[in-house]
């Protein structure tokens, strides 16, 4: 067990609720620590359902290319936890040393002084003292569920905020409605900042816009103040500032065009006011593991050498359509049989999920999410595939799973879409050994 590990450990042991929306611990560890949130570079906050993290992906890209050294602040990670704490420097940044994270972990336990607390708290109070102390010129801060009463949401003056789609997730704590999950993320808003808004839902845009007209802020909503399309296989995006053409998105998948627009969007509203080339370089570099990415080497994908692998994180509904279109747009383009490999948490919507894929997907095989709470169990989920339509078969880990694919006989052999969780994600990249760097 790791410094980290240790310590995260005993956190669990005192506060044991892994979720616990509340400002009020955090108010009071950040006031023992001298406030890191009042010394950090100017902030861009980043709450949505969907989208928030390849939307950040987009824009420290572009930040990046453009010569700016960028904090980066996101969950949950896939492999290592110090994926979540990216500090800015020259060449791209890095990833914080277990050495770094230990002793601001140590520091934000001293500071709280045995008072209740939760994990996803005292992360965040970490990460906002190391990017206090680590020059940058900017810290992309994601939202960890909701906003209004998110560890995040302590930055008063963010130079910008940002609301991606929105969608039913995580509703036992957020709200069972559009409009009421909406309001919650909205909470990030604040007066006088400006709130880039993503392509919504009717429901969720009216929601966003009341708590904006409330706060006098203004809003650049997708549609109206900005807009972005592909056209013959390219970017276009067009606001009051002017048209861009450029390349598609290195990531992949229809709704990537969308992500990419978003982070324009919030660039130039922001104080960064970005070339044209520097906007271009970061649509090609922008890299977000787990979401929709070919796995064209590593152990795993040795197991289904003449396969095509994927791997998406996806795991509510609106995520499963967007990879199901992916998934549509590569048979469209070069036809294989498509098998799913799915685990999911219990608390996601397995139906809303999986049939988006139906009339598409050949096969699924159904596994276990390991070292998870909450796990839904393979039977239910290959039962509620095979109520869709979907030929379903369940094995005991992916390793299995993938040694059936290549036993199946198919012609041509298939392209594989493991999904449903990014917990699963990590759980793949770490066994294929091609961890995120």
């Amino acid at each position: 067990m790791t410094p980290v590990d240790a310590i995260l450990a005993r956190l669990l042991a005192l506060h044991p609720k892994r979720i616990d929306l509340s400002l009020d611990r955090m108010w009071r560890m950040l006031g023992q620590l001298e406030h890191p949130e009042r010394k950090l570079p100017p902030v861009i906050h980043v709450a949505g359902t969907n989208g928030k993290g390849s939307t950040i992906a987009f824009m420290r890209a572009m930040l990046e290319a453009a010569g700016l050294h960028v904090h980066v602040y996101t969950s949950p990670h896939l492999v290592r936890f110090n994926e979540r704490f990216r500090i800015g420097a020259t060449g791209g940044g890095r990833l914080v040393t277990d050495e770094e994270l230990a002793a601001a972990f140590a520091e934000c336990e001293q500071a709280n002084d045995g008072e209740p607390i939760t994990v996803f708290e005292i992360t965040t109070a970490a990460g906002l003292l190391l990017f206090s102390r680590h020059s940058a010129d900017v810290l992309l801060l994601e939202v960890g569920m909701g906003g209004r009463l998110d560890a995040t949401n302590v930055v008063e003056h963010p130079a910008v905020t940002v609301i991606t789609p929105v969608s039913m997730d995580h509703a036992d704590y957020l709200g069972d409605s559009l409009d009421k999950i909406a309001f919650e993320k909205a909470g990030i808003l604040k007066t006088g900042t400006p709130g880039v808004i993503a392509a919504q839902h009717y429901d969720a845009l009216r929601s966003i816009e009341r708590q904006a007209a409330r706060l006098r802020t203004s809003l650049r909503v997708a549609g109206e103040h900005w807009h972005v399309t592909e056209e013959h296989g390219r970017l276009v995006y067009q606001d009051e500032q002017g048209l861009l053409d450029l390349p598609a998105p290195r990531l992949f998948g229809r709704h990537q065009f969308a992500n990419a627009g978003t982070a324009i969007a919030a660039l130039r509203a922001s104080p960064w006011k970005l070339a044209a080339p520097a906007i271009e370089t970061g649509i090609l570099n922008a890299d977000w593991p787990a979401r929709l990415q070919r796995i064209a080497s590593g152990r795993l994908a040795a197991l289904v050498p003449e396969s095509e692998l994927w791997l998406d994180g996806g795991h509510n509904p609106d995520g499963g359509r967007a990879a199901a279109a992916a998934m549509a747009d590569l048979e469209e383009r070069v036809p294989r049989p498509l098998v799913l490999v799915v685990g999911m948490l219990s608390t996601k919507d397995c139906g809303g999920f999986l049939k988006n894929f139906a009339g598409l997907a050949h096969h699924l095989i159904a596994l276990a999410i390991s070292g998870q709470d909450k796990v839904l169990s393979p039977e239910v989920i290959a039962a509620t595939a095979t109520e869709i339509g979907i030929h379903s078969e369940q094995a005991p880990s992916i390793e299995d799973a993938l040694i059936s694919i290549s036993e199946l006989v198919l012609t041509p052999s298939p392209r594989v879409l493991i999904t449903g969780s990014l917990y699963l994600a990590g759980e793949v990249l770490a066994a294929n050994g091609t961890p995120p760097q």
